[in-house]
């Protein structure tokens, strides 16, 4: 069960991640300022993408660190969006800005 459940938060997060992206995408599309939802999608897929690899590691052992698994390389990949083009810090800056503008 406990693996399920890990699975279970895995996939929850991940469509969180997912819906609030497919937001600021349409809001964009719209032709409305997206700072902020973007921020946010950005901020959540980033840190939940990461929560999901780490679990993702959990579940494989030792063998989620080999390069025979496509689980390392997510977890490097989603690191780098941690880090790269705003860290997750700059993201909560952004929002929190946003919010307190209002």
């Amino acid at each position: 069960q406990a693996i399920q459940f890990m699975l279970a938060d895995m996939a929850t997060d991940l469509d969180a991640a997912r819906l609030l992206t497919l937001r600021a995408a349409y809001l964009k599309s719209q032709g409305k300022t997206v700072n902020r939802e973007s921020a946010m999608a950005k901020l959540m897929a980033a840190d939940r993408g990461m929560e999901i690899c780490t679990k993702a590691l959990q579940i494989h052992g030792g063998y989620g660190y080999t390069k025979d698994y496509p689980v390392e390389r997510c977890f490097r990949d989603i690191k780098l969006c941690q880090i790269g083009e705003g860290t997750s810090g700059i993201q909560r800056l952004v929002i929190a800005r946003s919010l307190l503008s209002e």
